[in-house]
């Protein structure tokens, strides 16, 4: 939940991205509902508040609400505010949100987890303009932009009777769908030095070096399924980790769990040969790479305590295949007694 504030720089000019950003455009100047969906860490969050200020609203209040954080109760409560005395604890009145944002916009976060019962009643804001705090009978009149945001797939809640359609159908309005990171590869390097540059700030530090190539190349060819805040975060923190200030970004640390010392990391060097001398040549490779297999099936088997799937799991092999395996090599396939 927050108040207005001015809205954060977008950074974008991937043909994808700002064909985005020209709906936004043209659906900002409508006091329509409008629905925010993209893949998480897309900046969902920060296309909602570009609707807001982009619009007549831009000067009225601007309120988001993050709907998973709260109960079911919690959640009414706030949207809709209560009278005192309606619940235990409820000693004086609460002007709920959407009171609090009358004239501006209200954003629904993580809208696909709000409960059957309150898209009802949210349904009824919407379409009435009316709401009742609870525990009061006197009907307020309102005058709110709602705009929901969800990397859920509502169409789908919807026909399997989670959300309701009505509701589905009052919001989507239009529907803006923001590009997941993957779809806009020109952005990668202009984000990652922007949030590089915001660290070395924080960090106090004068100036930041750059990214190297071999950086560079890595953070162009990386997946990013967690997308721009993805990015962010493995950015800041290659940023920080720098032994000097001054030295160029030569490495990317996408994974802080990276370390040999994590449970799966000692598991893996449990699992790898040891290699007391040098092997004698000329030897029989194929004989020695089944050898080498034999031992390593059976080192995960001993490992997980004869759970198949967990020794699968420990050799980066499907179920299927470590089964195929052990009967090729006829290893036994449960503890001995």
């Amino acid at each position: 939940m927050s108040a207005s504030r001015p809205a954060q720089t977008i950074i974008g000019e991937a043909p994808v991205f700002l064909e985005m950003l020209e709906h936004v455009s043209r659906a900002a100047p409508l006091s329509k509902p409008v629905l925010v969906v993209g893949e998480r860490g897309t900046g969902k969050e920060l296309i909602a508040s570009r609707l807001h200020y982009l619009s007549d609203r831009w000067e009225r209040p601007f309120v988001k609400v993050n709907c998973a954080a709260l109960t079911e109760s919690i959640l009414e409560s706030e949207l809709f505010g209560h009278e005192a005395g309606a619940f235990t604890g409820a000693s004086k009145m609460h002007v709920g949100h959407f009171e609090r944002a009358d004239g501006g916009t209200l954003i629904l976060d993580e809208l696909a987890t709000i409960s059957l019962r309150m898209q009802e009643k949210i349904l009824r804001v919407i379409e009435y303009g009316e709401i009742q705090r609870v525990g009061g009978s006197e009907t307020l009149s309102v005058d709110v932009r709602t705009v929901g945001s969800t990397n859920a797939n509502l169409r789908a809640l919807a026909a399997d009777g989670r959300f309701r359609e009505d509701l589905l159908d009052r919001l989507a309005f239009d529907v803006i769908t923001v590009p997941p990171l993957r779809e806009r590869s020109e952005d990668i390097l202009p984000l990652a030095y922007a949030f590089a540059i915001n660290m070395v700030s924080e960090l106090k530090q004068p100036v930041f070096p750059g990214f190297g190539p071999r950086a560079s190349s890595a953070l162009l060819q990386h997946a990013w399924p967690g997308n721009v805040r993805e990015l962010k975060n493995a950015v800041e923190r290659s940023v920080y980790r720098r032994q000097e200030p001054d030295d160029v970004i030569t490495d990317i640390a996408f994974d802080p769990f990276d370390s040999p010392y994590t449970p799966e990391g000692a598991a893996r060097r449990e699992l790898a040969p040891i290699r007391k001398h040098p092997p004698l040549l000329p030897t029989n490779l194929p004989e020695r790479l089944k050898d080498l297999e034999r031992d390593l099936l059976t080192a995960a088997l001993e490992r997980s305590r004869y759970n198949q799937r967990m020794a699968a799991s420990l050799l980066g092999l499907s179920y299927d295949q470590l089964r195929g395996k052990l009967k090729k090599y006829e290893i036994r396939r449960e503890a001995r007694a």
